[in-house]
């Protein structure tokens, strides 16, 4: 098969996974949970002809594992050299493995014009087996609500998309020590939990449906923060037994008390952390407690970002 282009570059965009819905199914469909894409922290690569499969830059051993899997999946060449300027952090719970896939995934379906979509890729990649959330951030980018997962489902639906007040900031607090739960300790972990109670998931299905996206329409920080962080507790308390409380890591949970302290909202932990995550409005109060958490925390693990929202999902350019 035969290349259309010279070069292929992809930008995927983070993204904060800020709770699941139904996490035992109870009411027919499992999961469904919200996010959004985040400016500023991507992963992007560029993809050209080779004589041999070369890759380098950050994250290079995966993603050449993930390349040599969609190749033959897809049934094109390998040939390539896939060179990557930035990559996602891993697994410290911003979307890197479901990102990396569908950037590959994607350029390799530009550079051969294979035809196929987003979800196309995801599905053969085996991203989507949760979350919708990464799928639905690098399609379109800003708030998205996902469906979860029926007996048909294929990738959880995307239910909603939002854009997302240009002023909101969002914190992130992250714990350089180590990683959250990813792999095979993530399928033990939710073999491990209790049934998620059914009345909780009716409860939070109402106050996503019917009070924060609501508030988002509305530009309402404190409503839209408030449903959060509720949904930040109930997932949390359920995860609490495998993942040792609230937040994975101890020193993000102060990190995040304090923030709380100050006034921020939408309190939580993106999947499974370590990295916490927080709301402010306005650029400026965002970096008067950037700069409050760098002084405080001093002494700590922890480094901290403000970033905005990403109204866009994935980008491709070709050459």
């Amino acid at each position: 098969m035969k290349a259309h282009y010279q070069k292929v570059t992809v930008l995927a965009p983070a993204r904060l996974h800020m709770g699941f819905i139904d996490l035992s199914g109870q009411l027919g469909r499992e999961f469904g949970s919200i996010g959004l894409g985040l400016e500023d922290l991507n992963t992007q690569l560029s993809l050209a002809a080779a004589k041999v499969l070369t890759v380098s830059g950050p994250a290079a051993e995966r993603a050449l594992k993930c390349t040599r899997r969609l190749c033959e999946a897809l049934q094109v060449p390998d040939t390539l050299n896939i060179e990557i300027t930035n990559a996602i952090p891993e697994h410290v719970g911003l979307g890197s493995g479901t990102q990396m896939a569908l950037a590959i995934g994607m350029a390799l379906n530009a550079f051969y014009q294979l035809g196929l979509t987003v979800r196309d890729i995801a599905q053969l990649a085996d991203r989507g087996a949760r979350s919708g959330i990464g799928i639905g951030v690098f399609e379109k980018g800003g708030l998205v609500l996902d469906g979860g997962r029926g007996p048909q489902t294929v990738t959880p639906p995307l239910l909603v998309q939002m854009a997302v007040p240009a002023d909101w900031r969002f914190i992130l607090v992250f714990d350089q020590r180590g990683q959250g739960l990813h792999g095979e300790q993530e399928v033990h972990a939710f073999k491990q939990l209790p049934p998620f109670p059914r009345s909780e998931a009716e409860r939070l299905s109402y106050l996503l449906l019917m009070q924060a996206l609501p508030a988002l329409a509305e530009a309402d920080l404190p409503r839209f923060g408030e449903v959060i962080s509720a949904l930040q507790i109930a997932v949390g308390e359920h995860f609490a037994p495998v993942q040792g409380g609230m937040f994975t890591s101890s020193e993000v949970a102060a990190a995040m008390a304090y923030l709380a302290g100050q006034g921020a909202v939408a309190i939580g932990q993106t999947s499974w952390g370590p990295t916490g995550f927080c709301a402010v409005d306005g650029p400026q109060r965002a970096a008067e407690l950037v700069w409050q958490l760098q002084q405080r925390f001093a002494d700590s693990h922890l480094s901290f970002m403000a970033v905005a929202a990403r109204h866009q999902g994935g980008e491709l350019t070709v050459e």
